[in-house]
């Protein structure tokens, strides 16, 4: 019987697909709109999984030209970017994001 994939691992590989990438993040910005931490937190989430699966977080820093250890900070639950970083981690993943 052939092991089961983790479910990280599935994800990851689902989101190295383009559109999938950007459904998610649009799934999570949309959620993270609902203003708790909890649900603004799941953007930030979903943008770590999508630069793990789009070639890693120390590969989007550079293309982002931003320090990995300020990257891993920025994504995690305590993260707090600024306007300027997201849109530079957005361009730098070669998304579009739009709200509607």
């Amino acid at each position: 019987m052939a092991k089961s994939k983790k479910y990280q691992d599935w994800l990851i590989e689902r989101l190295k697909d383009h559109d999938e990438a950007v459904a998610y993040l649009n799934a999570a910005l949309e959620e993270s709109l609902k203003g708790d931490e909890e649900s603004q937190y799941l953007f930030l989430m979903a943008l770590r999984n999508v630069a793990e699966a789009q070639g890693g977080v120390g590969n989007l820093a550079k293309k982002a030209h931003v320090g990995r250890e300020s990257l891993y900070k920025t994504l995690s639950e305590k993260g707090n970017p600024k306007w300027h970083t997201l849109v530079s981690l957005i361009l730098s993943l070669g998304l579009n994001l739009r709200l509607s």
